[in-house]
């Protein structure tokens, strides 16, 4: 089982990237999100997840731990294949995916080539509370704390929740979150929430 593959990017195309580990080059499959932060002949560590067919074995790498538990997350969806996956999050990135399913957003979803409405539907549904219940535990980058549970009800508590699972910590949300709008959608306050966090790093 691989678990990442680290070396320089040897080959980036759209969609695919080969990363050279010791003179054994590793293709994967990338979505935009990915290919948009590496750079050909530059040292890259991308996450991978296998898949496995009778016809073909095929590696998909992703930027980061994040980015990689939403396309496992995706593809748990029934009629969610890889290539359906790798085209939603290439559309929005893990971070607009996340607050798409939170917020029900569909449009956001369907704007991914092959991804229709009803489908959309099925992943908001199956996904929502696996993303912002309390019972969920997602670790979406490396060594980072599990999320505390969230808070029920209100667009407040949806926001922290959807940052929680995007791996920030409950000092960062607090930090980010203040001064914000308190009838603000939950939407508004992620977004207020990241802006914050980009200002600041």
């Amino acid at each position: 089982m691989l678990y990442y593959v680290s070396g320089t990017v040897a080959v980036l195309e759209p969609g695919l990237a080969v990363i050279d580990c010791g003179g054994v080059g590793y293709g994967c499959r990338i979505t935009a999100y990915t290919a948009g932060q590496l750079k050909l002949n530059q040292n890259a560590r991308l996450y991978v997840t296998e898949s496995i067919r009778e016809d073909a074995f095929d590696l998909y790498g992703f930027i980061s731990r994040e980015e990689q538990r939403c396309f496992e997350l995706l593809t748990s969806v029934s009629g969610v294949g890889p290539k359906a996956a790798i085209a939603i999050l290439s559309s929005g990135g893990p971070q607009n995916f996340t607050l798409a399913v939170m917020t029900g957003d569909e449009k956001m979803l369907t704007a991914a080539q092959g991804v229709g409405k009803k489908l959309a539907q099925r992943i908001i549904l199956e996904l929502k509370e696996k993303i912002g219940g309390s019972s969920m535990e997602l670790d979406f980058s490396a060594g980072a704390a599990p999320a505390a549970p969230a808070q029920s009800g209100g667009a407040a508590a949806m926001a922290r929740a959807a940052l929680q699972e995007l791996g920030y910590s409950p000092v960062e949300i607090s930090a980010a979150l203040k001064g914000v709008d308190p009838n603000a959608s939950t939407e508004e306050m992620v977004r207020f929430a990241l802006r914050a966090m980009v200002m600041k790093g």
